[in-house]
């Protein structure tokens, strides 16, 4: 059955008790990271998160209002999960000393555990010898030290509890030998290990259950995603054995749209399985365009955070948005912390279409409040309906870290 956004909200709202009841009973004794952002599409007929991010870089962006509520869910979870005797934190983030929006993130996170009762430093999981001073792009100014064990940080300051923002695509294990306090999010699910596959799988598996809860069929929240190993870019046998792959998931995706009535041509992307920030990241309509690939499209797939090579790669369902703002194609952003909503914004791109992804440079991030739920959950169907699927989004991850063992 398709169903329109509007409808699925209703039908989320009907079944309220039950499926936050089954989320509770989920989360209960999982281990869920300090913060997490989910990339969600909107087809009309399909509603889900396509990227889950464990160490997001765009708190920023999230609604004014969304940075106000996240105060009291932050005390929530720092107290929840290591008492209110923690009082030292320190923030290690990435190393983009250039990117004055990525600083922005980080005044915002920090602002937001300050404004929790923590005090807050940053550091750089790398040996400096003096502090630097970065400038954000709105201005502000952020003293960087030495993260490094034997640093004066944990002489002097004593942190309590490391919080990442540094997605560890680079294992740092000499620089995690150094320090022995806790780190949220676990360096174990870092880029550097960690699997799409995985996460999708898992996620694919709580929808499943959370359909059943709903009333719903669990089609309308699944990403058919496919697992490619040993994927080598420069390989004409490993390119004709992915086409073949493609062409198998695109019929697949054919024969489940057109028994819902859905007049939707398949497409999907093949994604680098331990990507980020967008990288490697192509749209594929046919199996054909695979062997066609230009020396251009081989070297985009070449292309992966700290120059590492893409050795594994996801054949994904594509999922049209049909979001505008301001007449330009949109995709919802969810965060949160913990197991709760906390904010969220409309990433828009004047120069892409439904079908392509917009995490690219170009980007522009427009308004969209969680908080509005609690005011008004009748009246909001997209952010309760975006809400459940990075809600499931965070159970997944919660299951990555378990099979990860962090």
């Amino acid at each position: 059955m398709a169903y329109t956004r509007t409808e699925l909200h209703q039908q989320i709202l009907s079944k309220k008790n039950s499926v936050c009841d089954w989320f509770q009973s989920k989360t209960k004794n999982a281990f869920i990271p300090i913060y997490s952002s989910y990339d969600v599409r909107d087809a009309g007929y399909k509603v889900a998160n396509v990227d889950a991010n464990i160490y997001p870089a765009g708190f920023n962006n999230i609604c004014p209002t969304d940075k106000e509520t996240s105060i009291d869910l932050m005390v929530k979870y720092l107290d929840e999960k290591y008492s209110k005797d923690l009082q030292r934190i320190l923030l290690v983030t990435e190393e983009h000393t250039q990117n004055p929006y990525y600083w922005d993130n980080v005044v915002t996170i920090k602002d937001l555990m300050e404004s929790a009762g923590k005090q807050v430093r940053v550091g750089f999981g790398t040996k400096l010898e003096n502090p630097l001073t970065v400038k954000s792009a709105n201005g502000h100014e952020v003293l960087v030290e030495s993260a490094w064990g034997d640093s004066k940080i944990f002489s002097e300051f004593k942190p309590q509890l490391i919080v990442s923002n540094n997605d560890f695509s680079e294992a740092h294990e000499e620089w995690s030998k150094t320090v022995t306090v806790p780190i949220n999010p676990p360096r174990e699910l870092g880029w550097y290990q960690r699997k799409k596959s995985d996460y999708f799988k898992f996620y694919n598996e709580l929808v499943s259950e959370f359909a059943d809860v709903a009333g719903v069929d669990p089609f309308v929240f699944q990403v058919k995603t496919e697992y490619f190993p040993h994927f080598d870019i420069n390989s004409e046998s490993s390119r004709a054995d992915l086409a073949k792959d493609v062409d198998d998931v695109l019929k697949s995706l054919d024969v489940e749209y057109k028994k819902r009535g859905i007049d939707q041509k398949p497409f999907v992307f093949v994604k680098n399985n331990s990507g980020t920030y967008g990288l490697a990241v192509i749209r594929v309509q046919s199996a054909s365009e695979i062997l066609e690939w230009t020396y251009k499209s081989r070297k985009k797939m070449k292309a992966a955070k700290g120059g590492r090579d893409v050795e594994e790669v996801i054949i994904q369902e594509g999922i049209p948005s049909i979001v505008e703002k301001d007449g330009v194609v949109a995709e919802p952003v969810i965060y949160m912390i913990g197991g709760d909503l906390a904010g969220g914004f409309l990433r828009t791109h004047s120069e892409k279409d439904s079908t392509e992804s917009l995490n690219s440079p170009g980007a522009i991030y427009k308004r969209l409040c969680v908080s509005d739920l609690e005011i008004r959950p009748e009246g909001c169907p997209m952010e309760n309906v975006y809400g459940w699927t990075s809600k499931i989004g965070s159970l997944a991850i919660s299951m990555e870290a378990a099979k990860l063992k962090t």
